[in-house]
């Protein structure tokens, strides 16, 4: 279940790694446009902050712009009231005003009106008796009003100057208390709209001068008879006394944002707005790089993302032909019967087919991280070091080998071993694969057949033809070391005759028995016992003398007498036989050859069978033949 779930979240690593892109990529794009507004209500606070205390300062200025007139208003209700019905006192105020016209700074003109509406003095160069202000707004509120408190009036247009002027007016009364009539002060509307040009709000931004009943005074535009003295469209509320606005005028696509601040002593305020577009115009444009930046970031995290996803769904496709094939190959290695090991760089085992616990019965997880050699016959493992470390020198991608291996039950068998080379798609080594076999039944067979190749069959003595094969050698090694080589030849006395009387299974008997004591006889390892034919045997015995090979061959004639095999038709009453010996020096005798050796064993065989048998003759010995032959000499 757990290489299941494995292989289903690695198909959707893809899918994954393309959600994790979308959240970082939305996470980005969010983070960016949360920023963005964080930054643009900053910038929008800022304007506000700013607009406020622009509205503060100039409603300061206002105040005291007021309170200037309204002071000079006092004064001139004062002179009025104190000198009311006293000769020439209307002369003295016209001189006192006159003189005061170069000191009023932002006061226009300052007027003095009776209780008719007729001018009685002003600061302005004007013919007093062409003018009557009776009809204006704010006589008409003193005259019908007791209120003596400061009005300001809503903007008219002078009537001695024709300019737009803001009133400020207060009631002055005769002596008994009666309307005596109205003193005026003017302030041009064009000083406020040239004193709030001074400020920068932008090049649709305003700065309006306002009566707490909402009427437009003054603003920083040219003077507009149309709007000056009229509420404007947003309502301002009266309390607080200073506030936010936000709102939006017919004929603007953007908002406005807006601060108004009451004054304290007069009532009027100051309201300073701008538009939000041009506000956030300096925002907008940094807003467009950074976008612009982002979007290209963005993009290059999306195609970086997109190469990865691809990558990944190549890697994945590569990764399931993979499996495939490690599945195909792991159904091969798993369903047969040889042994396939993995071995990794550290020639530790990575990986081993089931089949090992047939084989060597050791469990698969029993051998993984264990050396490859390990268990390996100690004899054969240099043998196996030096092709892996062959493989890992790349002399050769693939090697063959036959050696032991040791089983769990300590036992050992044969195997052959096909050692390959692996490596990764850059040609560096990564390992070795070893494709391993159980060749004991083979390697038994062909030791059997080597055997039979070599060994009599009956005697388990070596054959002619082994026998051969040492004489070449041994002759070779006596000539080279300039040593002696003996050969004796046995053969068993009237030995049809043993076979005709006791049958054949008595004969291979026999000659089975003989054969054991010629073996026992011939003690040296270098000595070779070999069945030479028939009940003919021969034995070759390197670096021997002739009196070495005479005292070998009566030792044997002595063991077959004291053995006692019974024969009725031999002489002694026993199995017993003739030896013929042959001494040669190869190194000193140039002409002679390994058949000259055989041939004078022979000669002397035949010998001693002449002579009577049951006895040893040398090459080269004088031989008493029966008294019905002279004696002869055996030819050496």
């Amino acid at each position: 279940m757990d290489v299941v779930a494995t292989k289903v979240d690695r198909s959707r690593l893809p899918v994954w790694a393309a959600g994790v892109l979308t959240l970082v990529c939305g996470a980005i794009l969010a983070f960016s446009g949360w920023s963005e507004w964080a930054s643009r209500n900053a910038e929008m606070h800022n304007a506000e902050i700013d607009l406020g205390n622009l509205a503060r300062s100039l409603t300061q200025h206002v105040e005291d712009t007021v309170e200037l007139a309204d002071s000079l208003l006092r004064g001139v209700v004062t002179a009025l009231e104190t000198d009311d019905g006293k000769p020439g006192a209307i002369t003295r105020l016209q001189t006192i005003l006159k003189s005061r016209k170069p000191g009023l700074g932002r006061i226009r003109g300052i007027f003095a009106y009776g209780e008719n509406g007729d001018w009685l003095a002003t600061t302005e160069d004007v013919t007093l008796t062409n003018y009557n202000n009776s009809d204006r707004d704010y006589f008409v509120h003193h005259r019908t009003s007791a209120d003596r408190s400061l009005l300001i009036g809503r903007p008219v247009q002078s009537k001695s100057g024709g300019q737009w002027v803001i009133t400020l007016s207060r009631r002055w009364n005769h002596a008994d208390g009666r309307f005596g009539g109205v003193v005026l002060a003017t302030i041009d509307v064009a000083y406020f709209a040239q004193y709030y040009r001074q400020f920068d709000v932008g090049p649709h931004g305003t700065i309006s001068l306002m009566s707490r009943d909402g009427a437009v005074l003054a603003d920083n535009a040219e003077p507009d008879p149309k709007s000056l003295g009229r509420p404007v469209d947003e309502a301002i509320p009266y309390h607080p006394a200073s506030g936010v606005l936000s709102f939006r005028r017919s004929g603007e696509i953007s908002g406005r944002i807006g601060f108004y601040q009451h004054a304290q002593r007069y009532p009027f305020l100051v309201l300073a707005t701008r538009l939000e577009a041009e506000v956030l115009t300096s925002w907008r444009r940094g807003a467009f790089v950074r976008l612009a930046v982002l979007v290209s970031l963005v993009a290059l995290v999306i195609a970086i993302g997109i190469f990865l996803v691809k990558q990944l769904l190549q890697r994945q496709q590569l990764a399931s032909a993979l499996a495939a094939k490690e599945e195909n190959f792991r159904l091969l290695a798993e369903g047969s019967s040889d042994i396939v090991t993995r071995i990794e760089l550290d020639e530790c085992i990575g990986y081993v087919s089931p089949s090992t616990s047939r084989v060597l019965g050791w469990h698969p997880s029993q051998l993984l991280g264990k050396r490859a050699i390990s268990g390996v016959n100690p004899l054969d493992r240099p043998q196996l070091q030096e092709i892996l470390d062959q493989l890992r020198k790349g002399a050769a991608d693939e090697a063959r080998a036959t050696y032991r291996m040791r089983r769990r039950d300590k036992s050992e068998i044969w195997v052959e071993a096909t050692i390959r080379a692996t490596r990764r798609p850059d040609g560096e080594l990564d390992g070795f694969v070893a494709v391993t076999r159980d060749v004991t039944q083979q390697k038994t067979l062909q030791g059997r057949l080597e055997t039979l190749a070599i060994e009599d069959g009956l005697t388990g003595l070596a054959n002619r033809r082994r026998f051969d094969e040492r004489l070449l050698e041994e002759w070779g090694r006596a000539y080279r070391e300039r040593t002696s080589l003996a050969l004796l030849m046995i053969d068993i006395d009237h030995f049809k005759a043993y076979n005709d009387t006791y049958g054949h299974p008595a004969g291979d008997e026999c000659l089975h028995t003989v054969a054991g004591i010629l073996a026992d006889e011939a003690q040296r390892s270098s000595d070779l016992v070999a069945r030479y034919g028939g009940e003919e045997f021969a034995i070759l015995l390197p670096n021997t003398d002739a009196v070495g090979c005479a005292r070998l061959g009566e030792r044997i004639r002595r063991a077959l007498h004291a053995a006692g095999l019974v024969h009725e038709h031999n002489v002694a009453g026993i199995v017993t036989a003739s030896l013929g010996g042959a001494v040669c020096r190869p190194g000193f005798e140039r002409s002679a050859g390994p058949a000259s050796l055989i041939e004078a064993a022979d000669r002397a065989l035949y010998a001693a069978k002449d002579g009577g048998r049951d006895r040893l003759v040398m090459a080269g010995e004088v031989v008493d033949l029966p008294s019905s032959r002279a004696p002869a000499t055996v030819p050496a």
